[in-house]
């Protein structure tokens, strides 16, 4: 597909079509696993799944740790429907093919949407490991122009200006931090920071992030919950804090992205743990 195509519903509505050509499931809640998280669709049973390569108007991830398919079947006793990675913008597609995959689960008739992320930890109370839930995010690529939202409005997928105030539903976070509870599992909560990428934050921008109220941040997830919102979908996130982000200039540390999917690894039983509480309950 040409980077200039404007994707319309009839778009999304041939991907949906087309996944449910193979798949019997009817899945009520969609997920989207981040770096290094993929193990967590091999909990789900009766599995069917589908190459993002085989459907139509889907990209292809080009980024370690993200293989790039869906995973649709049965996790917790519920129907859902699980994205083994993701497509950044910094890949070189538009930020219309690294939603529409959500787009496709509203088409599917999905009503709610569980991210996960792996992300840098801005807090300097957060180590490599811990669990954090997104309370809010900051969008800096969208406050500056880098909207999903931009172009065209189709009515019938969501409002011209939807509200962003309940970004992440607040039901759904109670939830969360219920099951985290009585799991014995440290829920961190916090704000999490959207960025460009693909470069690794300064020390300056992670003191200007901690600056203005951000916990965490990364370099997805927030045009992904942008259209989830605008498509009427609840939300729910979760990042694991793969990384301290580096705010000395003068630091031998040094980030890369072995560290972050070595952190998902570990990260991994915990988050299962939590999802499995999260979906039962629900």
């Amino acid at each position: 597909m040409d980077e200039n195509t404007i994707l319309t519903r009839s778009h999304y509505q041939a991907a949906a079509a087309y996944i449910q050509g193979r798949t019997t499931h009817r899945p009520q809640i969609g997920l989207i696993l981040g770096s290094g998280l993929n193990p967590l669709a091999d909990e789900v049973t009766d599995a069917d799944r589908v190459l993002f390569a085989d459907i139509p108007h889907f990209v292809q991830p080009t980024v370690e740790g993200h293989i790039g398919q869906l995973v649709i079947g049965r996790l917790a006793g519920k129907e859902v429907l699980i994205m083994q990675g993701r497509v950044h913008p910094y890949e070189g597609g538009t930020l219309q093919q690294a939603t529409l995959p959500v787009r496709v689960m509203h088409e599917l008739g999905i009503g709610t949407l569980i991210v996960t992320n792996a992300a840098g930890g801005v807090n300097p109370a957060y180590r490599p490991g811990d669990l954090m839930l997104i309370t809010d995010h900051i969008g800096l690529m969208a406050m500056v122009g880098g909207n999903p939202l931009w172009g065209p409005n189709d009515p019938s997928l969501g409002p011209r200006f939807p509200a962003m105030n309940h970004a992440y539903d607040p039901a759904l976070r109670r939830l969360a931090l219920t099951v985290a509870t009585r799991l014995g599992i440290a829920l961190r909560q916090g704000v999490y920071a959207g960025l460009g990428g693909p470069s690794f934050e300064t020390p300056a921008e992670v003191r200007f992030l901690r600056l203005i109220g951000a916990d965490a941040c990364g370099m997805s997830t927030v045009p992904e919950v942008i259209v989830a919102r605008h498509s009427g979908m609840r939300v729910l996130g979760f990042s694991g804090i793969s990384n301290a982000a580096i705010a000395d200039p003068d630091s031998s540390a040094e980030a890369d992205h072995e560290e972050v999917l070595e952190a998902g690894r570990i990260l991994i039983p915990t988050l299962i743990a939590l999802l499995r509480g999260v979906l039962a309950e629900m």
